[in-house]
């Protein structure tokens, strides 16, 4: 069973709970939602699983998960993005926030979201019981889409995309 850190609004660990358990509860714990880019700016975009236990067959940004107890979340990171797309880059923490929402099966998400931005260019090998499709997209391209058609996407990539931080960290890595 995979334990979930359990956090107060500081991001300051308070405790564990099983993972299903915590969503069946809407608990705030500790997560991280990676946003992978090539050197054209664009976005590595991840279909999840139709199999995940929530938000399956939606879009979503590159990886998400959430760290284990006694586990640095740079290193959580690092394995996430091997054990769902099998590609390992450098990644670096953009900004952070925290977001709740309830899902049509009775599961929340209440989220201190850690974003954390990387670089990597090549094609990634997708683990089928994570991911099913993958694409880059321009992120203008991306935010057209989500208004057009929002059930396709995950309730958290708008969340970040519209969050003020997330531009001005991007619009400083695409200048580099």
């Amino acid at each position: 069973m995979e334990q979930l850190i359990l956090v107060n609004k500081q991001d300051e660990p308070i405790g564990f709970q099983e993972k299903l358990k915590a969503h069946q509860l809407g608990q705030l714990h500790r997560a991280f939602s990676i946003f992978v880019f090539n050197q054209k700016g664009q976005l590595l975009l991840q279909k999840r699983a139709r199999s995940k236990y929530h938000c399956g067959g939606l879009w979503s940004n590159t990886c998400c998960g959430h760290p284990r107890p006694n586990e640095e979340l740079e290193k959580a990171a690092h394995r996430r993005l091997k054990e769902e797309l099998v590609f390992d880059c450098s990644l670096w923490k953009a900004f952070e926030f925290i977001y709740k929402i309830k899902f049509e099966n009775e599961l929340w998400e209440n989220e201190y979201v850690h974003v954390i931005f990387g670089q990597y260019t090549k094609s990634p090998i997708l683990n089928p019981e994570e991911v099913s499709d993958w694409k880059w997209i321009d992120l203008s391209t991306l935010k057209r889409e989500i208004r057009a058609n929002p059930k396709k996407f995950t309730y958290w990539l708008e969340k970040e995309l519209s969050n003020p931080e997330f531009m001005s960290r991007f619009k400083k890595i695409k200048s580099h």
